[in-house]
Protein backbone atom coordinates (compact mmCIF):
# COMPACT_ATOMS: atom_id res chain seq x y z
CA UNK A 1 0.00 0.00 0.00
CA UNK A 2 1.03 3.60 -0.39
CA UNK A 3 -0.24 7.02 0.67
CA UNK A 4 -0.28 9.85 -1.92
CA UNK A 5 0.12 13.58 -1.11
CA UNK A 6 -0.10 16.43 -3.73
CA UNK A 7 2.38 19.34 -3.48
CA UNK A 8 3.61 22.13 -5.80
CA UNK A 9 7.28 22.06 -6.84
CA UNK A 10 9.15 24.21 -9.36
CA UNK A 11 10.22 22.60 -12.62
CA UNK A 12 13.53 23.52 -14.35
CA UNK A 13 11.96 26.70 -15.73
CA UNK A 14 11.00 27.87 -12.25
CA UNK A 15 7.27 27.32 -12.76
CA UNK A 16 5.21 25.28 -10.24
CA UNK A 17 3.94 21.92 -11.41
CA UNK A 18 1.89 19.22 -9.76
CA UNK A 19 4.05 16.41 -8.36
CA UNK A 20 2.83 13.25 -6.72
CA UNK A 21 5.10 12.05 -3.92
CA UNK A 22 4.75 8.37 -2.95
CA UNK A 23 5.48 7.25 0.57
CA UNK A 24 5.65 3.50 0.91
CA UNK A 25 5.08 1.78 4.20
CA UNK A 26 7.82 -0.73 4.99
CA UNK A 27 9.82 -1.96 7.89
CA UNK A 28 12.13 1.04 7.91
CA UNK A 29 9.24 3.33 8.81
CA UNK A 30 9.19 1.78 12.17
CA UNK A 31 12.99 2.10 12.77
CA UNK A 32 13.96 5.80 13.20
CA UNK A 33 17.47 4.90 14.50
CA UNK A 34 18.49 3.94 10.99
CA UNK A 35 18.05 7.56 9.78
CA UNK A 36 19.86 8.92 12.82
CA UNK A 37 22.99 7.11 11.58
CA UNK A 38 22.70 7.99 7.87
CA UNK A 39 21.65 11.67 8.14
CA UNK A 40 24.89 13.12 9.62
CA UNK A 41 27.00 11.25 7.06
CA UNK A 42 24.85 12.53 4.18
CA UNK A 43 24.92 16.12 5.44
CA UNK A 44 28.72 16.04 5.82
CA UNK A 45 29.13 14.70 2.26
CA UNK A 46 26.88 17.43 0.74
CA UNK A 47 28.71 20.16 2.69
CA UNK A 48 32.07 18.85 1.45
CA UNK A 49 30.92 18.99 -2.20
CA UNK A 50 29.57 22.55 -1.77
CA UNK A 51 32.80 23.88 -0.23
CA UNK A 52 34.91 22.16 -2.90
CA UNK A 53 32.86 23.76 -5.70
CA UNK A 54 32.94 27.20 -4.09
CA UNK A 55 36.73 27.05 -3.65
CA UNK A 56 37.23 26.01 -7.29
CA UNK A 57 35.03 28.86 -8.53
CA UNK A 58 36.96 31.47 -6.54
CA UNK A 59 40.35 30.16 -7.70
CA UNK A 60 39.26 30.33 -11.34
CA UNK A 61 37.84 33.86 -11.21
CA UNK A 62 39.70 36.34 -13.52
CA UNK A 63 41.70 39.13 -11.96
CA UNK A 64 39.32 42.11 -11.78
CA UNK A 65 39.66 45.38 -9.92
CA UNK A 66 36.25 45.06 -8.31
CA UNK A 67 36.42 48.20 -6.18
CA UNK A 68 37.12 50.43 -9.18
CA UNK A 69 34.43 48.82 -11.28
CA UNK A 70 31.84 49.09 -8.53
CA UNK A 71 32.62 52.73 -7.93
CA UNK A 72 32.36 53.42 -11.66
CA UNK A 73 29.08 51.53 -11.93
CA UNK A 74 27.65 53.36 -8.91
CA UNK A 75 28.36 56.66 -10.59
CA UNK A 76 26.87 55.45 -13.88
CA UNK A 77 23.53 54.50 -12.40
CA UNK A 78 23.21 57.20 -9.71
CA UNK A 79 23.25 54.68 -6.87
CA UNK A 80 23.02 56.01 -3.34
CA UNK A 81 25.58 54.76 -0.83
CA UNK A 82 23.23 52.35 0.89
CA UNK A 83 23.83 48.71 1.76
CA UNK A 84 22.44 47.45 -1.55
CA UNK A 85 24.56 49.69 -3.79
CA UNK A 86 27.50 47.37 -4.31
CA UNK A 87 25.21 44.45 -5.11
CA UNK A 88 23.36 46.53 -7.72
CA UNK A 89 26.60 47.85 -9.22
CA UNK A 90 28.09 44.37 -9.44
CA UNK A 91 24.91 43.14 -11.12
CA UNK A 92 25.18 45.89 -13.71
CA UNK A 93 28.81 45.02 -14.48
CA UNK A 94 27.91 41.36 -14.78
CA UNK A 95 25.05 42.10 -17.16
CA UNK A 96 27.23 44.23 -19.41
CA UNK A 97 29.80 41.49 -19.91
CA UNK A 98 27.45 38.50 -19.91
CA UNK A 99 27.72 36.24 -22.95
CA UNK A 100 30.12 38.55 -24.80
CA UNK A 101 33.04 36.93 -26.59
CA UNK A 102 35.52 39.75 -26.44
CA UNK A 103 39.22 39.95 -25.84
CA UNK A 104 39.66 40.27 -22.06
CA UNK A 105 42.91 42.20 -22.40
CA UNK A 106 41.19 44.79 -24.56
CA UNK A 107 38.32 45.12 -22.08
CA UNK A 108 40.73 45.62 -19.21
CA UNK A 109 42.69 48.26 -21.12
CA UNK A 110 39.60 50.25 -22.05
CA UNK A 111 38.10 50.10 -18.57
CA UNK A 112 41.26 51.05 -16.68
CA UNK A 113 42.69 53.63 -19.08
CA UNK A 114 39.58 55.47 -20.24
CA UNK A 115 36.69 54.32 -18.06
CA UNK A 116 34.63 53.49 -21.16
CA UNK A 117 32.03 50.74 -20.64
CA UNK A 118 31.82 47.78 -22.97
CA UNK A 119 29.19 48.04 -25.71
CA UNK A 120 27.78 45.40 -28.04
CA UNK A 121 25.43 45.08 -31.01
CA UNK A 122 22.60 44.26 -31.17
CA UNK A 123 21.58 45.85 -27.88
CA UNK A 124 19.20 44.11 -25.46
CA UNK A 125 16.14 46.29 -24.94
CA UNK A 126 16.32 48.15 -21.63
CA UNK A 127 12.62 47.53 -21.06
CA UNK A 128 13.47 43.83 -20.84
CA UNK A 129 16.07 44.46 -18.13
CA UNK A 130 13.89 46.04 -15.47
CA UNK A 131 15.68 44.10 -12.76
CA UNK A 132 18.60 46.51 -13.36
CA UNK A 133 16.52 49.70 -13.18
CA UNK A 134 16.88 52.12 -10.30
CA UNK A 135 14.28 53.96 -8.25
CA UNK A 136 14.61 57.72 -7.73
CA UNK A 137 12.43 60.46 -6.31
CA UNK A 138 10.22 62.05 -8.97
CA UNK A 139 11.81 65.38 -10.02
CA UNK A 140 8.47 67.18 -9.76
CA UNK A 141 7.26 65.66 -6.50
CA UNK A 142 9.62 64.05 -4.00
CA UNK A 143 6.70 62.19 -2.44
CA UNK A 144 6.56 60.02 -5.56
CA UNK A 145 9.17 57.77 -7.12
CA UNK A 146 10.08 56.77 -10.67
CA UNK A 147 11.97 53.69 -11.82
CA UNK A 148 14.42 54.32 -14.65
CA UNK A 149 17.06 52.50 -16.71
CA UNK A 150 20.65 53.14 -15.59
CA UNK A 151 22.94 55.32 -17.66
CA UNK A 152 25.33 53.39 -19.92
CA UNK A 153 28.06 55.74 -18.71
CA UNK A 154 28.49 58.88 -16.69
CA UNK A 155 30.18 61.79 -18.55
CA UNK A 156 33.71 60.89 -19.66
CA UNK A 157 35.16 64.33 -20.47
CA UNK A 158 36.71 64.69 -16.98
CA UNK A 159 36.53 68.49 -17.25
CA UNK A 160 39.09 68.55 -20.03
CA UNK A 161 39.15 68.14 -23.79
CA UNK A 162 38.69 64.49 -24.65
CA UNK A 163 41.51 62.83 -26.50
CA UNK A 164 40.67 61.45 -29.91
CA UNK A 165 41.70 58.01 -28.68
CA UNK A 166 39.07 58.13 -25.94
CA UNK A 167 36.40 59.44 -28.33
CA UNK A 168 37.08 56.57 -30.73
CA UNK A 169 36.27 54.06 -28.00
CA UNK A 170 32.66 55.25 -27.87
CA UNK A 171 30.52 53.86 -30.67
CA UNK A 172 29.58 50.40 -31.86
CA UNK A 173 29.86 48.74 -35.22
CA UNK A 174 27.26 46.27 -36.51
CA UNK A 175 30.02 43.68 -36.90
CA UNK A 176 32.77 43.06 -34.37
CA UNK A 177 36.44 42.82 -35.28
CA UNK A 178 38.43 39.58 -35.10
CA UNK A 179 38.79 39.87 -31.31
CA UNK A 180 35.05 40.27 -30.81
CA UNK A 181 35.24 44.02 -30.15
CA UNK A 182 32.33 46.15 -31.44
CA UNK A 183 33.94 49.48 -30.48
CA UNK A 184 36.09 49.82 -33.58
CA UNK A 185 36.34 53.60 -33.95
CA UNK A 186 37.37 54.83 -37.40
CA UNK A 187 37.95 51.23 -38.53
CA UNK A 188 34.19 50.66 -38.62
CA UNK A 189 32.86 51.12 -42.18
CA UNK A 190 30.39 54.00 -42.52
CA UNK A 191 27.48 51.72 -43.43
CA UNK A 192 28.03 49.59 -40.31
CA UNK A 193 28.13 52.42 -37.79
CA UNK A 194 25.17 52.17 -35.44
CA UNK A 195 22.66 54.98 -34.80
CA UNK A 196 20.76 55.65 -31.57
CA UNK A 197 17.55 57.65 -32.06
CA UNK A 198 15.89 59.27 -29.02
CA UNK A 199 12.25 60.35 -29.25
CA UNK A 200 10.19 61.95 -26.48
CA UNK A 201 6.48 61.62 -27.18
CA UNK A 202 3.62 63.12 -25.21
CA UNK A 203 0.27 61.54 -26.10
CA UNK A 204 1.19 61.83 -29.77
CA UNK A 205 -0.67 59.67 -32.28
CA UNK A 206 2.03 60.33 -34.88
CA UNK A 207 4.83 58.74 -32.88
CA UNK A 208 4.37 55.31 -34.48
CA UNK A 209 4.42 56.95 -37.92
CA UNK A 210 7.72 58.67 -37.09
CA UNK A 211 9.28 55.37 -35.97
CA UNK A 212 7.98 53.67 -39.12
CA UNK A 213 9.48 56.41 -41.28
CA UNK A 214 12.87 56.06 -39.56
CA UNK A 215 13.14 52.36 -40.45
CA UNK A 216 11.32 52.34 -43.80
CA UNK A 217 13.36 55.19 -45.26
CA UNK A 218 16.76 54.12 -43.88
CA UNK A 219 19.36 52.67 -46.25
CA UNK A 220 20.60 50.36 -43.49
CA UNK A 221 17.78 49.87 -40.96
CA UNK A 222 19.67 47.00 -39.35
CA UNK A 223 22.08 49.50 -37.70
CA UNK A 224 19.37 51.70 -36.11
CA UNK A 225 17.99 51.53 -32.58
CA UNK A 226 15.08 53.77 -31.58
CA UNK A 227 14.41 54.65 -27.93
CA UNK A 228 11.01 56.18 -27.23
CA UNK A 229 9.74 57.74 -24.02
CA UNK A 230 6.00 57.31 -24.54
CA UNK A 231 3.93 59.39 -22.12
CA UNK A 232 0.32 58.25 -22.47
CA UNK A 233 -3.03 57.65 -20.79
CA UNK A 234 -5.47 54.82 -21.39
CA UNK A 235 -6.94 55.03 -24.87
CA UNK A 236 -3.99 56.89 -26.45
CA UNK A 237 -2.12 55.52 -29.45
CA UNK A 238 0.96 53.55 -28.37
CA UNK A 239 4.21 54.29 -30.17
CA UNK A 240 5.32 50.70 -30.78
CA UNK A 241 1.93 49.35 -31.85
CA UNK A 242 1.64 48.55 -35.57
CA UNK A 243 -0.12 51.00 -37.85
CA UNK A 244 -1.94 48.34 -39.89
CA UNK A 245 -3.82 45.56 -38.13
CA UNK A 246 -1.50 43.29 -36.12
CA UNK A 247 2.04 41.99 -36.51
CA UNK A 248 0.64 38.51 -37.06
CA UNK A 249 -1.46 39.76 -39.96
CA UNK A 250 1.14 42.13 -41.47
CA UNK A 251 4.57 41.08 -40.13
CA UNK A 252 6.54 43.17 -42.66
CA UNK A 253 5.52 46.46 -41.02
CA UNK A 254 8.57 48.30 -39.74
CA UNK A 255 7.33 48.30 -36.13
CA UNK A 256 6.95 44.53 -36.32
CA UNK A 257 10.00 43.71 -38.43
CA UNK A 258 12.36 45.77 -36.27
CA UNK A 259 10.61 45.27 -32.92
CA UNK A 260 13.84 44.23 -31.20
CA UNK A 261 15.39 47.56 -32.22
CA UNK A 262 12.58 49.65 -30.71
CA UNK A 263 13.04 50.29 -27.00
CA UNK A 264 10.01 51.96 -25.42
CA UNK A 265 9.86 53.41 -21.92
CA UNK A 266 6.15 53.81 -21.26
CA UNK A 267 5.09 56.33 -18.63
CA UNK A 268 1.73 57.49 -17.32
CA UNK A 269 1.20 60.98 -18.75
CA UNK A 270 0.25 62.51 -15.34
CA UNK A 271 3.86 61.83 -14.28
CA UNK A 272 5.22 63.93 -17.17
CA UNK A 273 6.98 67.17 -16.24
CA UNK A 274 8.13 68.37 -19.64
CA UNK A 275 10.57 67.52 -22.43
CA UNK A 276 13.70 67.81 -20.28
CA UNK A 277 12.65 64.93 -18.02
CA UNK A 278 11.39 62.84 -20.95
CA UNK A 279 14.61 63.35 -22.90
CA UNK A 280 16.64 62.66 -19.78
CA UNK A 281 15.07 59.20 -19.72
CA UNK A 282 15.86 58.87 -23.42
CA UNK A 283 19.55 59.56 -22.73
CA UNK A 284 19.45 56.80 -20.12
CA UNK A 285 18.45 54.39 -22.89
CA UNK A 286 21.63 55.05 -24.89
CA UNK A 287 23.90 51.99 -24.95
CA UNK A 288 27.10 52.99 -26.74
CA UNK A 289 25.96 53.48 -30.34
CA UNK A 290 28.32 55.22 -32.79
CA UNK A 291 25.97 58.11 -33.55
CA UNK A 292 23.16 59.68 -31.52
CA UNK A 293 20.15 61.46 -32.98
CA UNK A 294 17.30 63.32 -31.29
CA UNK A 295 14.01 63.93 -33.04
CA UNK A 296 10.49 65.05 -32.24
CA UNK A 297 7.70 62.45 -32.34
CA UNK A 298 5.98 63.95 -35.39
CA UNK A 299 8.59 63.88 -38.14
CA UNK A 300 8.89 62.26 -41.57
CA UNK A 301 12.29 61.20 -42.92
CA UNK A 302 13.69 61.23 -46.44
CA UNK A 303 14.89 58.20 -48.37
CA UNK A 304 18.36 56.96 -47.30
CA UNK A 305 18.46 59.59 -44.57
CA UNK A 306 20.97 57.60 -42.51
CA UNK A 307 23.67 57.52 -45.18
CA UNK A 308 23.03 61.18 -45.98
CA UNK A 309 23.32 62.56 -42.44
CA UNK A 310 26.42 60.47 -41.66
CA UNK A 311 28.08 61.71 -44.84
CA UNK A 312 27.30 65.29 -43.79
CA UNK A 313 28.63 64.87 -40.26
CA UNK A 314 31.84 63.23 -41.42
CA UNK A 315 32.35 66.02 -43.98
CA UNK A 316 32.97 68.48 -41.13
CA UNK A 317 36.09 66.50 -40.09
CA UNK A 318 35.16 67.63 -36.57
CA UNK A 319 34.79 64.82 -34.02
CA UNK A 320 32.92 67.28 -31.78
CA UNK A 321 30.43 68.35 -34.46
CA UNK A 322 26.70 68.30 -33.79
CA UNK A 323 24.33 68.80 -36.73
CA UNK A 324 21.26 70.56 -35.37
CA UNK A 325 18.43 72.78 -36.53
CA UNK A 326 14.76 73.62 -36.37
CA UNK A 327 12.98 71.53 -38.99
CA UNK A 328 11.10 72.78 -42.03
CA UNK A 329 7.42 71.88 -42.33
CA UNK A 330 6.76 68.64 -44.18
CA UNK A 331 4.16 70.16 -46.51
CA UNK A 332 5.67 70.31 -50.01
CA UNK A 333 9.01 68.99 -48.79
CA UNK A 334 9.14 65.29 -49.75
CA UNK A 335 8.43 63.55 -53.06
CA UNK A 336 5.80 60.95 -52.15
CA UNK A 337 6.99 58.53 -54.84
CA UNK A 338 10.73 58.60 -54.26
CA UNK A 339 10.91 59.76 -50.65
CA UNK A 340 13.54 62.32 -51.67
CA UNK A 341 13.63 65.89 -50.41
CA UNK A 342 12.16 68.56 -52.68
CA UNK A 343 13.96 71.38 -50.90
CA UNK A 344 17.42 72.87 -51.38
CA UNK A 345 17.14 75.31 -48.47
CA UNK A 346 17.57 74.53 -44.77
CA UNK A 347 17.18 76.51 -41.52
CA UNK A 348 20.20 77.72 -39.55
CA UNK A 349 20.26 78.54 -35.81
CA UNK A 350 21.22 82.15 -35.09
CA UNK A 351 18.17 84.11 -33.91
CA UNK A 352 17.60 84.40 -30.13
CA UNK A 353 16.24 86.93 -27.65
CA UNK A 354 15.47 87.31 -23.97
CA UNK A 355 11.91 86.89 -22.74
CA UNK A 356 10.31 87.09 -19.31
CA UNK A 357 7.79 84.82 -17.67
CA UNK A 358 6.68 83.16 -14.47
CA UNK A 359 9.88 81.11 -14.34
CA UNK A 360 12.12 84.17 -14.81
CA UNK A 361 13.91 85.95 -17.65
CA UNK A 362 15.73 83.64 -20.03
CA UNK A 363 16.96 83.32 -23.59
CA UNK A 364 14.85 81.51 -26.16
CA UNK A 365 15.13 80.75 -29.86
CA UNK A 366 12.97 82.71 -32.27
CA UNK A 367 12.08 81.87 -35.88
CA UNK A 368 15.20 80.87 -37.77
CA UNK A 369 16.18 81.94 -41.30
CA UNK A 370 15.94 79.29 -44.01
CA UNK A 371 18.15 79.80 -47.05
CA UNK A 372 20.38 78.03 -49.51
CA UNK A 373 23.81 77.20 -48.05
CA UNK A 374 26.62 79.47 -49.29
CA UNK A 375 27.76 78.23 -52.70
CA UNK A 376 31.41 77.91 -51.63
CA UNK A 377 30.64 75.55 -48.73
CA UNK A 378 30.56 71.83 -49.43
CA UNK A 379 29.85 70.80 -45.85
CA UNK A 380 27.45 71.68 -43.00
CA UNK A 381 27.72 75.29 -41.84
CA UNK A 382 28.90 76.43 -38.42
CA UNK A 383 26.26 78.09 -36.22
CA UNK A 384 26.22 79.25 -32.58
CA UNK A 385 23.16 77.46 -31.24
CA UNK A 386 21.82 73.97 -30.60
CA UNK A 387 18.20 72.94 -31.29
CA UNK A 388 16.20 70.22 -29.53
CA UNK A 389 13.96 69.31 -32.48
CA UNK A 390 16.79 67.73 -34.45
CA UNK A 391 20.30 66.83 -33.34
CA UNK A 392 22.78 64.38 -34.86
CA UNK A 393 26.23 63.74 -33.43
CA UNK A 394 28.70 61.14 -32.28
CA UNK A 395 27.39 59.06 -29.40
CA UNK A 396 29.66 60.69 -26.84
CA UNK A 397 27.59 63.89 -27.04
CA UNK A 398 24.69 62.33 -25.09
CA UNK A 399 27.17 60.72 -22.69
CA UNK A 400 28.90 64.02 -21.92
CA UNK A 401 25.85 66.33 -22.05
CA UNK A 402 22.94 64.37 -20.56
CA UNK A 403 19.63 66.11 -19.98
CA UNK A 404 19.39 67.37 -16.39
CA UNK A 405 17.19 65.18 -14.17
CA UNK A 406 16.50 68.17 -11.92
CA UNK A 407 14.75 70.47 -14.41
CA UNK A 408 11.01 69.66 -14.21
CA UNK A 409 8.43 71.76 -16.08
CA UNK A 410 11.05 73.43 -18.31
CA UNK A 411 10.17 74.06 -21.95
CA UNK A 412 11.80 77.29 -23.06
CA UNK A 413 15.36 77.09 -21.82
CA UNK A 414 16.23 73.44 -22.46
CA UNK A 415 18.07 74.37 -25.67
CA UNK A 416 20.16 77.01 -23.90
CA UNK A 417 21.07 74.49 -21.20
CA UNK A 418 22.22 71.72 -23.55
CA UNK A 419 23.74 74.15 -26.06
CA UNK A 420 25.92 76.12 -23.65
CA UNK A 421 26.89 73.09 -21.57
CA UNK A 422 27.93 71.32 -24.77
CA UNK A 423 29.93 74.38 -25.87
CA UNK A 424 31.91 74.36 -22.60
CA UNK A 425 32.71 70.65 -23.06
CA UNK A 426 34.05 71.36 -26.55
CA UNK A 427 31.20 70.65 -28.98
CA UNK A 428 30.55 72.67 -32.15
CA UNK A 429 27.14 73.16 -33.78
CA UNK A 430 26.47 73.00 -37.50
CA UNK A 431 23.39 73.47 -39.67
CA UNK A 432 22.96 70.43 -41.95
CA UNK A 433 23.73 71.10 -45.58
CA UNK A 434 20.61 69.13 -46.52
CA UNK A 435 17.49 68.34 -44.52
CA UNK A 436 16.94 64.63 -43.92
CA UNK A 437 13.59 64.97 -42.13
CA UNK A 438 10.66 67.36 -41.93
CA UNK A 439 8.29 68.39 -39.17
CA UNK A 440 4.49 68.14 -38.92
CA UNK A 441 3.47 71.50 -37.46
CA UNK A 442 -0.02 72.02 -36.05
CA UNK A 443 -0.43 75.23 -38.04
CA UNK A 444 -0.22 73.20 -41.25
CA UNK A 445 -1.87 69.99 -40.07
CA UNK A 446 -5.38 70.20 -38.62
CA UNK A 447 -5.04 66.68 -37.17
CA UNK A 448 -2.37 67.96 -34.78
CA UNK A 449 -4.34 70.88 -33.38
CA UNK A 450 -5.85 68.83 -30.56
CA UNK A 451 -2.74 66.84 -29.58
CA UNK A 452 -2.32 67.33 -25.79
CA UNK A 453 0.77 68.89 -24.22
CA UNK A 454 2.57 68.28 -20.94
CA UNK A 455 1.49 71.61 -19.47
CA UNK A 456 -1.91 70.07 -18.78
CA UNK A 457 -0.02 68.93 -15.64
CA UNK A 458 1.01 72.47 -14.66
CA UNK A 459 -1.19 72.70 -11.56
CA UNK A 460 0.00 69.32 -10.31
CA UNK A 461 3.63 70.47 -10.28
CA UNK A 462 3.12 74.20 -9.60
CA UNK A 463 6.27 76.01 -8.49
CA UNK A 464 8.78 73.38 -9.57
CA UNK A 465 9.56 75.09 -12.89
CA UNK A 466 10.74 78.31 -11.23
CA UNK A 467 13.27 76.43 -9.08
CA UNK A 468 14.37 74.40 -12.10
CA UNK A 469 14.91 77.54 -14.19
CA UNK A 470 17.07 79.07 -11.45
CA UNK A 471 19.23 75.94 -11.50
CA UNK A 472 19.34 75.86 -15.32
CA UNK A 473 20.46 79.49 -15.56
CA UNK A 474 22.86 79.15 -12.64
CA UNK A 475 24.69 76.19 -14.12
CA UNK A 476 25.43 78.09 -17.35
CA UNK A 477 26.25 81.37 -15.53
CA UNK A 478 23.23 83.20 -16.96
CA UNK A 479 21.88 84.65 -13.70
CA UNK A 480 24.85 86.35 -12.02
CA UNK A 481 22.44 88.47 -9.98
CA UNK A 482 21.19 85.37 -8.14
CA UNK A 483 23.30 83.99 -5.23
CA UNK A 484 24.73 80.60 -6.08
CA UNK A 485 23.55 79.31 -2.73
CA UNK A 486 19.92 79.90 -3.73
CA UNK A 487 19.68 77.09 -6.29
CA UNK A 488 20.32 73.36 -6.16
CA UNK A 489 23.77 72.04 -7.07
CA UNK A 490 22.92 68.35 -6.70
CA UNK A 491 24.85 66.12 -9.17
CA UNK A 492 26.30 69.15 -10.93
CA UNK A 493 29.31 66.99 -11.77
CA UNK A 494 27.00 65.06 -14.12
CA UNK A 495 24.67 67.82 -15.36
CA UNK A 496 27.05 70.77 -15.22
CA UNK A 497 29.45 72.56 -17.56
CA UNK A 498 32.87 71.51 -18.83
CA UNK A 499 36.26 73.14 -18.67
CA UNK A 500 37.29 73.33 -22.33
CA UNK A 501 35.58 76.70 -22.81
CA UNK A 502 33.67 78.98 -20.45
CA UNK A 503 30.08 80.19 -20.79
CA UNK A 504 31.51 83.72 -20.63
CA UNK A 505 33.51 83.02 -23.80
CA UNK A 506 30.28 82.10 -25.56
CA UNK A 507 28.46 85.22 -24.37
CA UNK A 508 31.36 87.51 -25.28
CA UNK A 509 31.78 85.96 -28.73
CA UNK A 510 28.11 86.15 -29.69
CA UNK A 511 27.04 89.43 -28.11
CA UNK A 512 25.04 88.31 -25.06
CA UNK A 513 24.93 90.41 -21.90
CA UNK A 514 23.74 88.11 -19.10
CA UNK A 515 23.69 90.97 -16.55
CA UNK A 516 21.55 93.35 -18.60
CA UNK A 517 19.59 90.47 -20.23
CA UNK A 518 20.18 91.74 -23.76
CA UNK A 519 21.50 90.36 -27.03
CA UNK A 520 23.20 92.18 -29.87
CA UNK A 521 20.80 92.39 -32.79
CA UNK A 522 21.20 90.73 -36.17
CA UNK A 523 23.65 87.98 -35.18
CA UNK A 524 22.34 86.08 -38.19
CA UNK A 525 24.18 88.48 -40.51
CA UNK A 526 27.53 86.89 -39.62
CA UNK A 527 26.13 83.36 -39.57
CA UNK A 528 23.88 82.91 -42.61
CA UNK A 529 26.37 84.13 -45.21
CA UNK A 530 29.16 81.95 -43.82
CA UNK A 531 31.38 84.56 -42.17
CA UNK A 532 31.35 82.73 -38.82
CA UNK A 533 32.10 79.43 -40.52
CA UNK A 534 35.01 80.69 -42.58
CA UNK A 535 36.55 82.60 -39.65
CA UNK A 536 36.15 79.99 -36.91
CA UNK A 537 36.82 76.79 -38.87
CA UNK A 538 40.41 77.95 -39.37
CA UNK A 539 40.92 77.01 -35.72
CA UNK A 540 39.69 73.43 -35.93
CA UNK A 541 42.29 71.39 -34.05
CA UNK A 542 44.59 69.26 -36.25
CA UNK A 543 43.25 66.05 -34.68
CA UNK A 544 39.65 67.14 -35.32
CA UNK A 545 38.78 67.45 -31.62
CA UNK A 546 36.76 70.65 -31.96
CA UNK A 547 37.47 74.31 -32.62
CA UNK A 548 40.08 75.97 -30.41
CA UNK A 549 38.17 79.03 -29.13
CA UNK A 550 41.21 80.17 -27.14
CA UNK A 551 42.62 81.31 -30.49
CA UNK A 552 39.45 83.18 -31.45
CA UNK A 553 39.37 86.88 -30.51
CA UNK A 554 36.24 87.78 -32.47
CA UNK A 555 33.44 89.56 -30.56
CA UNK A 556 30.10 90.28 -32.18
CA UNK A 557 29.03 93.88 -31.53
CA UNK A 558 25.93 94.10 -33.67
Amino acid sequence: MSDTTNTLSPNKYGRPVNVKRLRRKNSSDADPSRYQTIAPTLIFFILFLYLYGLTSSIVNLPDVEIDGLINNARKQINLSNDSSSEKDAAALIQSVNRDQKVDEGHISEMSSKFGIPIAIWPVPRTNRQKDQWITLSHPGDEAMTVTLPPFWSSPVHNNELMSREKAMMIGTCVEADSSGNYQRGDDCPLHQRTIFVAIASYRDWQCKHTVTSIFDRAKHPERIRVAVVDQIVDGDDICDEPIRETCEAVPEQAICKYADQIDVYQMDAPLAVGPVFARHIGHRQYRGEYYAMQSDAHVTFTQDWDDDIIEQLEATKDEMAVLTTYLTDVVGSIDEKTGKSLRSTRPIMCNTAYEGGVQGTHLRHLSQPEQLPPSDLTMPQLEPWWAAGFSFSRGHFVVNVPYDFYQPMIFQGEEMSIGIRGFTIGYDYFAPQRSVCFHHYASMNKDRVNVPHFWENTRKYAGTGKKAMARLLGIVHMNPEVPRSSWSHVEEDIYGIGNVRTPEKFYLTFGIDVAKKTTKKNLCQIVVGGRMHRTFMKFLRPDGMGIDYSSITYKYNG
